[in-house]
């Protein structure tokens, strides 16, 4: 993946991205997106505005070579993408015996090349506290350090758990929401930040004063 260390050194300028989580909501249209604009142009004005998104879709189901290709080749230069793992790793058999799966979906991501930001490798809440087992899953990644981990449950949040991701490169995703306060680990030469909402999952208003504050973690974590 070294295109894909040129893809986070080409933001040397601006080290911060910002980004939202997919870009398809219908009622974004005519807030965001122009009333008149149709969704085959969506992503277009997106990638104008901001620099990087997160593809969920990727959780739930495979897709083809072709759409990833597709994907690469309709963002600009500069533009990356976050993955999330499919939901087999990480819900359904829960980091264990996974490498199969890990390697193949590692093997469609990097079709992105310098398009690839990170995979986000979401917890399941109820995944028991095992160390070892999150230790093992990211050295079956080719390259950890593309690996963004967030955690459901407070009961990861251990010193032991930072030396895995510290030690293996992995970046600790930050999480913001009525459940997890935001915390200050840097684990890796990145950090990642999500905003699920403070007061109410997922439909939330931050104030200025809570984003300038994001924006001070973030500029630790740098």
């Amino acid at each position: 993946m070294d295109n894909g260390e040129m893809s986070w050194k080409s933001h040397k300028v601006n080290p911060y991205l910002v980004g939202t989580s997919g870009w398809i909501y219908l009622h974004w249209r005519g807030h965001f997106y122009p009333e008149d604009l149709p969704p085959s142009q969506w992503f277009e004005y997106y990638a104008k505005i901001f620099p990087t998104v997160e593809i969920n879709a990727t959780f739930y189901r495979s897709f083809k070579e072709s759409t990833y290709r597709k994907w690469k080749e309709k963002a600009p230069e500069g533009f990356l993408y976050v993955l999330k793992a499919p939901r087999v790793i990480t819900h359904r058999k829960k980091l264990v015996r996974v490498e199969s799966d890990i390697l193949r979906f590692w093997e469609s991501a990097s079709l992105l090349e310098e398009k690839l930001g990170l995979v986000l490798l979401q917890l399941a809440p109820s995944t028991a506290y095992d160390p070892d087992r999150l230790y093992n899953a990211l050295c079956i990644f080719p390259e950890p350090k593309y690996v963004a981990v967030e955690f459901r449950h407070p009961r990861w949040y251990t010193e032991t758990v930072r030396e895995i991701l510290q030690e293996t490169g992995a970046v600790f995703c930050s999480v913001d929401s009525p459940e997890s306060d935001l915390l200050d680990w840097i684990t890796s030469s990145k950090g990642y930040i999500r905003l699920h909402g403070r007061r109410f999952w997922y439909a939330d208003n931050y104030s200025r004063k809570e984003l300038e504050s994001i924006a001070e973690l973030a500029q630790k974590m740098r």
